[in-house]
């Protein structure tokens, strides 16, 4: 935040301020008249003949340079208009309390400038001026005036006239600093109040992009499952009388997408509920692969290490997994299949395998599924690749970015 951007003088304080300056203007002022009434100076002239025109005009115009001018700019000709009547004071009154109205004229000085600099250079000003003055109403008085004594009468203003200075401006000072850090903080607090909403407002965002994407998996992989599951039953149907061996397998099949169907079902009920899963990623791949191999006689064999990964991720690989096991049993018969999810490089690397039939690698035409795979991979930053051939089973390679170690643990089901 600039500093200039900061307003550390409130109105209040000015105004304040300014009346407090003035009402003490006009005590002094009638103090000079009171104390001078019955003096004559100049041949005998009494000198409220000068001193009261003097002071009268001396006040209208501090007036219209507190409360009418605004800019440093407009006031120079006010300073300068300060200098003759603080010098006609100076002559024509006996001397006494003219040292307070310089303090009083640089008070509004000071209230009304920030910059230091520019205090010290007025504060040295009025005390050569005042020291002029004295000299010059001096010899106007013909007076013996010598510039050492002269210093020496008016040392004692000249250390109030500095002592004001310190004390008026260290105050000032510091009220000005704690007004920057009022002002700071409040900022900040608004800035953090924004920032607050909009963090809200993000959240909300991102909750409903994540229900609507939790709704498109529901009805893409959950729909498709069951529409494979009817498709694999209705099959068993037609070939159980003519191919037993055939129809089991595609019930083995179709039970196997169902049970796939109704676990993505589960998840995302669970995370539309705002429910985590408590398994390990490890966990949640080894359940996929009992689930896939119980009451059957398809053969999995695995390597998994215990990696940590984001509910994103988690959820593509064990997709990937549900979704290459089941199009390896319904495409290419397979009965064998080999699976490893290791970290490497900075990367997760994902390899299924399975003894199917395969096919040409020219005339492998991806459907829902693998081509499902492809986006969701990209989104994710990474990219999955397929390998096949002629009774040489099919491969499915996945690599993602890491999030986090790995430990590696052979098993076999």
């Amino acid at each position: 935040m600039r500093r200039s951007e900061l307003r550390v003088d409130s109105p209040v304080f000015q105004r304040t301020g300014k009346a407090l300056i003035f009402c003490l203007l006009l005590v002094i002022e009638i103090l000079i008249l009171a104390s001078n009434w019955r003096s004559r100076n100049m041949g005998g002239i009494p000198a409220w003949y000068v001193l009261l025109p003097t002071v009268v005009v001396l006040s209208a115009e501090n007036a219209v340079k507190m409360w009418g001018l605004s800019k440093f700019t407009q006031k120079i000709a006010c300073y300068v208009f300060d200098t003759i009547c603080l010098m006609l004071l100076t002559v024509f009154s006996d001397g006494t309390l003219i040292s307070t109205l310089y303090i009083i004229i640089l008070s509004e000085f000071y209230l009304s400038q920030s910059n230091l600099a520019s205090c010290i250079a007025m504060c040295v000003a009025n005390i050569g001026l005042f020291l002029l003055m004295l000299f010059i109403s001096g010899t106007l008085k013909r007076e013996d005036v010598n510039i050492v004594p002269l210093i020496s009468s008016a040392f004692n203003d000249i250390i109030v006239l500095v002592i004001h200075f310190l004390v008026f401006n260290f105050t000032l000072q510091i009220y000005r600093k704690n007004q920057e850090i009022t002002l700071a903080n409040k900022k900040l607090n608004e800035n953090n109040d924004k920032l607050s909403l909009a963090y809200l407002e993000l959240a909300e965002v991102t909750k409903l992009e994540e229900r609507q994407r939790i709704a498109k998996d529901i009805h893409d992989t959950a729909g498709h499952s069951i529409t494979t599951v009817i498709m694999l039953t209705e099959a068993a149907k037609l070939m159980i009388d003519e191919d037993m061996t055939e129809a089991k397998r595609k019930l083995a099949a179709a039970n196997l997408q169902a049970k796939n169907a109704l676990e993505e079902l589960r998840e995302s009920v669970h995370l539309l509920s705002g429910k985590s899963e408590q398994l390990t990623l490890k966990q949640m791949l080894e359940d996929i692969i009992h689930d896939s191999t119980d009451g059957t006689q398809i053969v999995i064999r695995s390597s998994i290490e215990d990696i940590t990964l984001c509910d994103a991720k988690r959820r593509f690989v064990c997709n990937t997994l549900k979704e290459g096991i089941s199009n390896g049993l319904r495409h290419g018969g397979a009965t064998a299949f080999w699976f490893e999810l290791k970290s490497e490089h900075g990367n997760i690397e994902f390899l299924l395998s399975d003894n199917g039939k395969g096919m040409d690698i020219a005339e492998l035409k991806e459907g829902f599924g693998l081509s499902g795979m492809h986006t969701r991979a990209g989104s994710l930053g990474g990219h999955v690749w397929f390998e096949t051939e002629a009774d040489g089973g099919f491969e499915i390679h996945m690599r993602l970015p890491a999030d986090g170690g790995a430990t590696g643990v052979d098993h076999e089901n």
